[in-house]
């Protein structure tokens, strides 16, 4: 087998040594997910990768699986895979609940995001929607599991990173690299606690194995506190440039997000974004260290996190 989608069967035969080896991940193409999928493995997992795309590759221990589709064996009967992590957007679940309860779920950790506080209040429209789906979706799925009797263990990471697929550090080295430069509002003392993607990753196979927890709530952060001027200065050193910043003031950034959202890859950006430049957004992650041992890394930057 030279990888992409294959027959449910040979999706689960890895769980011959008991069901609580294998794992269904929701949005394993996610850059949190890529880094998932190989730590399931070594974590002794049979992972059952799904996707909405076809995907065609070949990974040890991964078989990809194409949604929509019925968890159905190739005798007709329904498969029990009962243990799932979603690293979908949390507004998306919803749409797999009876999925999820065809194959038998009993457990799940599923990945929200602190912008669910971090964005409350903010100035653009986009973003009041982005907190209002989060809530929503965190009810809905909190009633859900309730419901049916399913652990349900909700992660929200603060800002993530890493290997050039994010929409934070992959996106100032962008703008860094094409311009020399990098354009700040006011002070940029705001302070930061970013969070790798691996070390999203792992958080949730942490939380996936401690049964001592049955449905809780958990902020997960970096391993280092830096104002975001720092941070923004992290990754000029390793791009190996000097720091250069230009001050801009609030009018003129909103003029100038105005022209950048017409280019597609920017299409994200915010004037509330520069706001945010000199707020502190950060969470503390020791109830998840009490109670799953998470630990995360530094803000120790790599070449291969930037982009």
């Amino acid at each position: 087998m030279f990888g992409g989608i294959v027959p449910y069967g040979e999706a689960i035969r890895g769980l011959s040594v008991g069901v609580q080896k294998g794992v269904g991940v929701l949005g394993a193409t996610s850059l949190v997910g890529a880094c998932l999928l190989p730590q399931l493995v070594e974590a002794g997992y049979y992972v059952n990768a799904f996707s909405r795309q076809p995907v065609m590759r070949r990974s040890e221990g991964v078989v990809w699986r194409e949604l929509p589709l019925e968890p159905i064996g190739p005798d007709g009967k329904v498969v029990n895979l009962s243990f799932w992590i979603c690293v979908l957007p949390l507004w998306v679940l919803p749409d797999y609940f009876s999925f999820l309860e065809r194959s038998g779920v009993s457990r799940i950790i599923v990945l929200s995001s602190t912008s669910r506080f971090t964005k409350a209040g903010s100035s653009n429209e986009e973003e009041c929607l982005v907190v209002k789906r989060l809530t929503e979706a965190e009810a809905c799925i909190n009633k859900w599991a309730l419901a049916n009797d399913i652990e349900c263990i909700i992660l929200r990471p603060t800002l993530i990173y890493g290997l050039g697929g994010d929409k934070n550090i992959g996106e100032i080295s962008r703008i860094i690299g094409r311009f020399g430069f990098f354009p700040l509002f006011g002070k940029a003392k705001g302070l930061r606690q970013p969070i790798h993607a691996n070390d999203v990753a792992r958080a949730s196979i942490l939380a996936l194995g401690c049964h001592d927890i049955k449905r809780q709530e958990y902020n997960i952060s970096g391993g280092e506190v830096l104002s975001y001027r720092e941070m923004v200065e992290r990754v000029f050193h390793v791009m190996q440039k000097r720091p250069f910043f230009i001050s801009v003031p609030l009018l003129l950034f909103k003029v100038i997000v105005l022209f950048m959202r017409l280019v597609p890859r920017y299409q994200h950006w915010t004037a509330a974004m520069a706001e945010r430049m000199n707020e502190d957004l950060v969470f503390e992650h020791d109830e998840a260290l009490r109670d799953f041992g998470f630990k995360p890394r530094l803000f120790e930057l790599t070449e291969d996190d930037i982009a």
